[in-house]
């Protein structure tokens, strides 16, 4: 099932020294030859199992499916640029091995899982706003990381609750950058085919297959949208995005609310400003969309203060919530989607709703 024409034996690459001391017989070991048992999360490509070195300490190992033995330096070259990347938002990736079994990445463990499973799987956490509010701070500066602190810069191409998983702290490691890509920084790259998630693919993305940064912001957009509400981005026939549109065309966005946010949550400025956030996030025009460096800005302004999270952006002046959702916000109605009323405070102008909910 896993079998693969390898141009050698089974590999062990090694990325950062602190794997240095092991090796593949060790990994294979520690997990009886990738048991079931040892079995911590599936995925449409693969499966990912938790193996606990002679050190004690425990790393994830992603076993991929697809296996294509003509690509595999390729193959090789990508993970090397991802093993590159290091911030405290980037799940580590600390090698990576060749084998008969499959192709295995070596990550880092992380306890508490993925967003998706905490929101939507069958072990749910009540998470309180304060704590998804910090969630979504870490993962947007991660991708504000790939996006604007790397050279050449790296788009996702897959950002979803399942591909934000969280430590001990429940600090958010952005994960999987399997399909990521290295971007040159004056081109927009155009790919024969859509990769993606359904619910979270851009739809101008989906329509030209012409990928920039923007597609990430419109997916984060939507992992806001499911922390906010606790809802899957897609269920059954329901679409969450277009839920929260129809409820902003009416003014109830605030039914869609979670209940523990809306207990745990002593501001409800705050959420509504999130839900702004989101719905800016999720512009059909890209270019009108916020950079996740302008995300970041925002999300931490929504923490109570003293904010104990940074986003990497340039040092500036203190954010101005009002003069952000103006500026951003700005453009004529008829800009936005066809199905949104003028007069829906969810949209733009946000005047009314600055002046009655922002202290900033």
């Amino acid at each position: 099932m896993f079998s693969a024409c390898l141009p050698g034996p089974p590999k062990l690459v090694i990325l950062r020294m602190d794997m240095a001391i092991h090796t593949l017989e060790d990994i294979f070991r520690n997990t009886e030859n990738l048991s079931e048992k040892y079995a911590v999360g599936y995925g449409a490509s693969s499966t990912v199992y938790k193996c606990v070195l002679k050190n004690s300490r425990p790393i994830a190992v992603k076993r991929l499916f697809n296996q294509h033995s003509h690509n595999f330096k390729e193959f090789e070259t990508e993970l090397e640029t991802v093993g590159s990347l290091r911030h405290r938002n980037l799940v580590t990736l600390h090698g990576y091995a060749l084998t008969p079994f499959g192709n295995l990445l070596l990550y880092d463990y992380m306890p508490n899982g993925s967003l998706w499973d905490l929101l939507h799987g069958p072990s749910k956490v009540k998470l309180d706003w304060e704590t998804r509010l910090k969630i979504a701070v870490g993962a947007a500066d991660g991708l504000a990381y790939l996006h604007h602190d790397c050279n050449p810069r790296v788009v996702h191409r897959d950002v979803k609750s399942s591909n934000i998983l969280l430590d001990e702290n429940f600090e958010a490691h952005l994960s999987d950058f399997g399909t990521a890509k290295c971007m040159s920084a004056t081109k927009t790259h155009t790919s024969t085919y859509v990769v993606g998630t359904i619910g979270y693919i851009d739809p101008e993305y989906a329509r030209t297959s012409r990928l920039n940064e923007k597609s990430d912001v419109y997916s984060f957009g939507i992992v806001l949208l499911e922390l906010l509400t606790g809802k899957k981005a897609v269920d059954n026939d329901s679409n969450l995005h277009q839920l929260i549109l129809s409820k902003a065309d009416n003014n109830t966005v605030m039914d869609a609310v979670d209940a523990e946010v809306s207990v745990t949550c002593i501001n409800e400025g705050n959420v509504k400003k999130a839900f702004q956030l989101a719905l800016l996030c999720t512009k059909r025009n890209p270019s009108e969309r916020p950079n996740m460096y302008e995300i970041g800005r925002v999300l931490v302004s929504l923490l109570p203060a003293p904010p104990t999270t940074k986003i990497h952006a340039p040092p500036s002046k203190a954010f101005d919530y009002k003069h952000f959702v103006m500026e951003k916000g700005g453009e004529r109605q008829s800009q936005l989607d066809s199905n949104i009323s003028s007069n829906s405070p969810w949209f733009f102008p946000f005047a009314d709703v600055i002046s009655k909910y922002s202290s900033l």
